[in-house]
């Protein structure tokens, strides 16, 4: 009883930091998003579009870690799309463990 009780408080903190580390992806991922969709509308007058660079604001964290991972061939201009498809593997795998999760403690329990 006392077991079975420990492995449902510890599936559900488990639960709880992968759902963390979803969202925590998922807000650079939307900003990145919106960043190429303001680059094919707005052009070249992006760079002064004060919501394009609220975009950049909020993926900045992620990009300059990029920045810093990638080989100095890797032009500045590549290095958003290659953070957005760095953090669209990880919120894969993040998804995928979260649905394995979920199916080994039962659905009720992700609710």
């Amino acid at each position: 009883m006392v077991e079975r009780t420990l492995a449902r408080v510890c599936a559900s903190a488990v639960l709880t930091f992968l759902n963390l580390v979803q969202l925590i992806l998922y807000i650079p991922l939307l900003a990145l998003l919106g960043q190429g969709a303001l680059h094919v509308i707005a052009g070249p007058a992006r760079g002064h579009n004060l919501f394009y660079r609220l975009l950049q604001l909020l993926a900045k964290p992620f990009t300059l870690l990029v920045r810093r991972l990638t080989p100095a061939w890797v032009g500045a201009a590549q290095v958003p799309a290659v953070t957005f498809m760095l953090l669209l593997v990880a919120y894969a795998v993040v998804t995928f463990e979260k649905i394995d999760l979920c199916v080994r403690i039962g659905l009720d329990q992700c609710r």
